[in-house]
């Protein structure tokens, strides 16, 4: 296992199955993990498990920034981002493809944007600084029923490759090695790939950044 003592990561969207199973992962590993939610109540399993909770709406910029300062003032540099915030909406065809599910799937993008910027600088001058956002099989291929599903993931890979990007252009510009590396986990569904993302994940320090950024991996069942 991967020996990430002295890692302070951030899992966004952190009460699902598989932010348990990276919560799990990471301080097994030694990590120090900051896992974020919505509701209070169900932050309590992370919690137990040694995580700093925060309940935060990531969705709201100021909420994010806000967050950023307060991790800032405890002394936490952020050296890794697991972004799970999602969810699916779809079906229907084109015609069902309703601005209000639209929206409602935006608010993952919306929360990606607002916190690789807030951390950006803590994750170019880590050491080894990993961020990683949860992706699907369907920007390849995407379906009239899944149409906006399709797309909030395409424009999240966009976001994240331009992420990769940033850190690539800091680095050579520093005329320093790249230390950040910014990557897409592809999956056709997740259910019963939590484990696996979570050992994915924490895996990414066990590799050098340049061969990690702006790469696609895809997860599939064995």
């Amino acid at each position: 296992m991967t020996d990430l003592a002295g890692r302070t990561v951030l899992i966004a969207g952190a009460t699902s199955a598989s932010g348990l199973a990276a919560a799990r992962a990471l301080t097994t590993a030694g990590a120090r993990v900051v896992a974020t939610g919505r509701r209070a109540e169900k932050l309590a399993p992370l919690a137990a498990l040694g995580a700093h909770t925060e309940t935060v709406d990531l969705a709201d910029e100021r909420a994010v920034l806000d967050l950023a300062r307060r991790l800032h003032d405890r002394g936490a540099s952020i050296d890794g981002l697991l972004h799970l915030v999602g969810g699916w909406r779809g079906g229907g065809g084109l015609a069902g493809q309703t601005e209000e599910d639209y929206r409602a799937l935006e608010a993952s993008f919306t929360a990606l944007r607002h916190l690789s910027r807030a951390v950006d600088d803590d994750l170019r001058t880590s050491p080894a600084g990993r961020l990683a956002i949860v992706s699907s099989t369907a920007v390849d291929r995407p379906l009239a029923g899944g149409a906006n599903y399709a797309a909030v993931k395409a424009a999240s890979e966009a976001w994240t490759r331009a992420v990769a990007q940033g850190y690539a252009k800091a680095a050579r510009e520093a005329g320093e090695p790249l230390r950040a590396a910014a990557v897409i986990f592809r999956v056709k569904a997740l259910a019963g790939l939590e484990d696996r993302l979570a050992d994915a994940y924490a895996g990414l320090w066990a590799a050098e950044a340049p061969d990690l950024n702006d790469s696609v991996i895809e997860l599939q069942h064995r």
